[in-house]
């Protein structure tokens, strides 16, 4: 086995209380496997002699800081942590095992991809595993996965990108083809960059990691979120131009104060899965007072495709767990330049409308600042929406709206009270239940 890298025990032991591995079937020794591969049954015998391992991975159900998960661990030292067919039933009688007991899944990936010696029955593997983290994600059960060094091939495409929540070790070469297939190795931060990871965690830091993602993923809130209290202005915008100067404050409160203020602690998730990252969106669950929320946040940006696309994943990754969401707006509208259009952001604004109006479990808005238009609402729960004293909602900006009906720019302002775009204006055309005040909870919003 390489220097340096741990074995499938170690890593076990180091993110986990305690662990009882799952009852296995006997070994057939001497066998060179379904394709009669010539020396097979000797190789799988000196990686067992060598590893203490009868196959490629360790399956099993463990402890986790207070939460009972079932554990999927890949010895690399076993044939490169390859996928062959026992591996494949390995893996699937674990994730039965999670179904059957209502837990979650933990995939400790470290793999080169499938198994050479066993040809395409091994390939088949694939699919036998795709099947089980798709009924396990019927369930409602959450699987988290951790990138080892090297997370390749099948692994990689299977229990590693298709978590739920992707976790990747610093340093570990993660991608579809492998060093020796397509050198140098593709790393975990550039799968990060693209919106392929969750998160890049420094290999001491996993194991608390691990423990406060399970704890989100298994202790959902039992009633819809509470719109959090307004942080900035206290008194109403006096003309409908006065909002608009207001919430384009560059001083005003933005999603991260909001965030940090109403949550204890949260993880964030990053990336639309297709490629792209937003970083002018906040997507992630957060714990308060026991329970978890999940949230999805505009952070006073226009939003790209990414954006909408990571928001949406993140609203059905709730709604299947059976999370309450809290979506806060802000941005001045969706993007629309050639990059955005190009990278579709009409359908990723349609997907986010799609998710959130399907959703089973109830969203809660918050206007913190900016509504510009549709790139707004698509983040915005069509009946729980309140508002804080240094937001605005519009059809479109006042000035844009200016230059469409033809009038002088001077007009602006006019535009704007005519388009009844303040708080107060909100509330009394139904748009929103009620104004939030700082230092007011839930039930003493303001309704006009």
């Amino acid at each position: 086995m390489p220097s340096g890298r741990e074995t499938a025990r170690e890593v076990i032991g180091d993110v986990t209380s305690s662990f009882t591995e799952l009852p296995d079937e006997p070994v057939r020794s001497g066998v060179d496997g379904p394709l009669g591969w010539p020396g097979y049954g000797d190789q799988l015998a000196r990686a067992a002699e060598s590893t203490g391992e009868s196959e490629s991975v360790v399956c099993g159900v463990a402890g986790i800081g207070g939460v009972t998960a079932v554990v999927v661990a890949f010895e690399f030292g076993f044939l490169g942590g390859s996928l062959g067919t026992r591996t494949g039933a390995r893996i699937e009688r674990a994730f039965t095992h999670a179904r059957e007991r209502r837990l979650p899944v933990v995939s400790l990936v470290a793999t080169g991809g499938s198994r050479m010696q066993e040809g395409t029955l091994a390939l088949l593997q694939l699919s036998r595993i795709a099947r089980q983290i798709t009924l396990t994600r019927e369930a409602g059960l959450a699987h988290v996965a951790v990138l080892r060094d090297p997370t390749t091939g099948g692994g990689w495409a299977t229990l590693g990108a298709g978590a739920d929540v992707v976790l990747g070790l610093r340093g570990a070469q993660v991608g579809f083809a492998g060093s020796r297939v397509r050198p140098p190795g593709y790393t975990v931060a550039q799968q990060f960059a693209a919106g392929s990871v969750d998160q890049l965690v420094p290999r001491e830091e996993l194991r608390d990691r691990l423990e406060r993602w399970l704890r989100l993923l298994t202790t959902s809130a039992r009633a819809a979120a509470p719109p959090p209290v307004a942080l900035g202005e206290a008194l109403l915008p006096t003309t409908g131009w006065d909002a608009v100067v207001r919430a384009r404050t560059l001083g005003r409160p933005r999603a991260k104060a909001y965030l940090g203020s109403y949550f204890e602690w949260h993880e964030p998730i990053s990336g639309d899965r297709a490629g792209g990252v937003d970083p002018g969106v906040f997507c992630g669950f957060g714990h308060r007072d026991g329970e978890t929320f999940a949230y999805a946040a505009q952070d006073g940006t226009a939003t790209r495709p990414a954006g909408f696309r990571t928001a949406a994943r993140l609203v059905r990754l709730a709604d299947r767990l059976g999370v309450p969401v809290l979506t806060l707006v802000d941005t001045p509208g969706a993007a629309n330049d050639e990059a955005a259009e190009k990278a579709g952001v009409g359908a990723a604004i349609a997907d986010l409308f799609t998710a959130i109006a399907s959703a089973r479990v109830p969203v809660t808005t918050l206007l913190v600042g900016e509504g510009g238009s549709g790139g707004a609402l698509a983040f915005a729960a069509p009946d729980r929406m309140w508002v804080t004293p240094d937001s605005y909602f519009a059809v479109i900006s006042p000035e844009l709206a200016t230059g469409i009906l033809k009038r002088d720019p001077a007009q602006a302002r006019r535009t704007a009270d005519e388009l009844r775009l303040r708080p107060q204006d909100l509330v009394e055309l139904g748009v929103a239940r009620g104004v939030v005040q700082p230092g007011r909870s839930s039930d003493q919003v303001t309704a006009m």
